[in-house]
This record gives C-alpha cells, sequence and structure tokens, in this order.
C-alpha cells in the first residue's frame, strides 16, 4: 500500500471540525447580516455618482431644484 494515500486522506475527524467552523463564520455573518449589507452599500455609494453634486445644468423649460417655482 501507497504511504502517499495517508496524506490526502480527509476523514470525518477532519471534515467535521472544517465544516463547523465554516458553519461559525456563516452564523457570525448572517447575525449581524444588515451591518454587512449596510457596509457595502456604503462603499458602493461612494462609487456612484451623486445627483445633486453634478455640474450639468437643467434642461430647458425645467427648474432647478434649489429653486421653487412661484405660483401666484
Amino acid at each position: 500500500m501507497h504511504l502517499g494515500f495517508f496524506a490526502i486522506y480527509a476523514g470525518p475527524d477532519q471534515v467535521m471540525t472544517v465544516t463547523s467552523g465554516l458553519a461559525s463564520l456563516v452564523g457570525l455573518l448572517l447575525i449581524f447580516w444588515n451591518k454587512v449589507v449596510a457596509v457595502f452599500a456604503r462603499i458602493l455609494g461612494r462609487f456612484q455618482r451623486s445627483e445633486v453634486n453634478s455640474s450639468t445644468p437643467p434642461a430647458q423649460g425645467q427648474a432647478s431644484k434649489s429653486t421653487p417655482e412661484k405660483t401666484s
């Protein structure tokens, strides 16, 4: 019998500890899921172009958002 096969053997005693650790990490991720999503949204929000900070003037016939239209 080749001893090299024992080096790549993954029995239940090794596999169960790895899957238990992965399950713990997934559980922590699910507990704090809303905070994780908020962090990613904040990161992605920095790369999104803001409509308020755009330097393009409003189209002809449209009022600027900063000045309200007067109706009399």
